[in-house]
């Protein structure tokens, strides 16, 4: 239940009703490049990535690819005002001459040309969401700052068209949510989980050994450099959301001198670790949870028994869903992705009643939204993206031990959520055949342009602390906190004030006081 994007749930209104269908960023479709561009293209095999120890990016270490030109081409299926292209990149910063890696954008031109501002790149979270994908489907979203803005959507390397890691088929992802505890109560149960994480990361080598050593946020931080040189840009103009907090910081932290405008909404914090991340959301999940259940008017504390004492029983006997069921891990994800709004509340009050009454199809379509999977049964493969870039990332390696020894404390935080982000731990880069960089991403960005950093308080994936830590992270006069006292991951289009507050930054370079609050 890692870090998430917001489309996830912005997506699942109509789930009880007629079931789902992924938005998640599959291979192929979609850009106008064709199949030979979704792949490294080099004379030579990819070796090991080094981190080039100055802030240098393939801008000045690589003339020819700044200089690239982009073959701008209707995009299948996004509508008549969006181009897409593809832009090379070096698969290893540190050799921009050598192999190059294809990312794939998308371009909605400003409707202003005379006031036009320069082109705004976005992020959506994951990691692993395509913004290919998710910018035309959110663009309405974004109307206001069209008007000024080329707004530009992109797949990171290692999603979707963008080289796309792929580390297993449908069936084996079917398998592996039928069969596998992710609350491991025996030393068998605890077994096959830790094998199961394992046998993932062997698939992502297997499949997609040449790219996942090369998945990291820094690297990203460095392609969108050069995007921003090849789109004609002197500073970087940004939208980060959730995830795309982490690499808007990653960016500023490398790029200092070449910020321009950037949002950073729904904040990672970039302090915490592998236990620090989980312990923050089950901190924010269960406070969500607890928002909720305020509101249908029960006490959190017997509201949570009740939630708990069904997962209990899932645990012991899964419900079934025709030739599928409902096991424990799959209703905490499904509980889980109606926290992430305020809307998605009367959901949960639907399916907690229906599995209480022994139908489990409302938590399971739900779990299947989160977990990118359609009525047909095939997965999209932004939870392999998100963990190959994830791992790439993170150092830590944490042990079924450490994971058992956070237990006592994570129940205590969260008895419906806590478990389950515990064992996460232990789980996630279990075996993860590639070395990550760094324990937590640098974010300090000295001589920086101002940075929006907007949190919200009831936030359940990126708790609003997180955007408190990234304000100071990035420097004085350079972090500007926006508090936004509401629910929900992510606070731009659904509360007034925080949208209004943006779009005077964006369009109007009118930074707020520090600590302005909205609600």
């Amino acid at each position: 239940m890692s870090i998430r994007r917001r489309l996830t749930v912005l997506a699942v209104g109509g789930l009880l009703v007629t079931g789902c269908t992924s938005t998640g960023g599959g291979t192929g479709g979609g850009t106008g490049t064709t199949a030979s561009s979704t792949s490294p293209t080099s004379s030579t095999s990819p070796t090991s990535p080094t981190s080039p120890s100055s802030r240098a990016s393939a801008v000045e270490r690589s003339p020819a690819l700044a200089s690239q030109r982009l073959d701008w081409k209707r995009c299948d299926g996004a509508g008549d005002a969006w181009r897409c292209a593809t832009v090379r990149v070096p698969l290893d910063h540190a050799k921009p001459d050598g192999t190059t890696l294809p990312v794939a954008l998308i371009r909605k031109e400003a409707t202003d040309r005379k006031g036009r501002i320069g082109s705004l790149l976005f992020n959506f979270g994951g990691p692993g969401a395509s913004g290919v994908d998710t910018l035309p489907q959110l663009s309405a979203e974004y109307a206001a700052l069209d008007r000024r803005y080329d707004l530009v959507g992109f797949d990171p390397r290692g999603v979707s068209r963008s080289s796309g890691v792929v580390c297993r088929d449908d069936a084996e992802q079917a398998v592996a949510e039928a069969r596998i505890d992710a609350t491991p109560d025996t030393p068998a149960e605890e077994a096959a989980y830790l094998k199961d994480a394992a046998d993932f990361g062997a698939g992502c080598a297997r499949r997609s050994g040449a790219v996942i050593p090369y998945t990291t946020t820094s690297a990203t931080a460095r392609d969108m450099d050069l995007i921003r040189q090849v789109l004609g840009d002197e500073k970087l103009h940004y939208f980060g959301i959730s995830y795309g907090t982490q690499l808007g910081g990653a960016y500023a932290h490398l790029f200092p001198g070449r910020v321009g405008r950037l949002v950073l909404d729904a904040v990672v914090d970039p302090t915490a670790g592998t236990a620090g991340h989980a312990r923050h959301q089950t901190v924010g999940f269960q406070r969500a949870l607890d928002n909720y259940l305020r509101s249908t008017g029960q006490e959190p504390a017997a509201g949570s028994a009740r939630i708990t004492r069904l997962l209990a029983r899932l645990d012991a006997t899964p419900l079934e869903v025709g030739d599928r069921r409902l096991t424990e891990g799959l209703a905490t994800t499904g509980i889980a992705v109606t926290l992430y709004a305020e809307s998605g509340w009367p959901l949960l009050t639907q399916a907690l009643a229906a599995a209480e009454g022994g139908d489990g199809g409302p938590l399971l379509r739900l779990a299947d939204a989160y977990n990118d999977r359609d009525e047909q049964g095939r997965y999209a493969t932004q939870s392999h993206s998100q963990r190959a870039i994830s791992c790439a990332d993170s150092s830590e390696r944490p042990t079924a031990a450490e994971a058992k020894a956070l237990l006592p404390e994570f129940r205590r935080l969260s008895p419906v959520f806590g478990a389950f982000l515990a064992w996460d731990t232990a789980g996630w880069c279990a075996g993860w055949p590639v070395e990550g960089e760094a324990r937590t991403p640098a974010a300090s960005a000295p001589g920086a342009a101002p940075v929006l950093v907007v949190g919200t308080t009831g936030d359940p994936a990126t708790p609003y602390e997180g955007a408190e830590r990234m304000a100071r992270e990035l420097g004085e006069g350079v972090g500007i906190l926006v508090t936004n006292k509401g629910e929900g991951h992510g606070a731009y289009g659904t509360s007034a004030c925080v949208t209004r507050t943006v779009d005077a930054y964006l369009l109007d370079g009118k930074v707020p006081a520090y600590g302005t609050t909205c609600g």
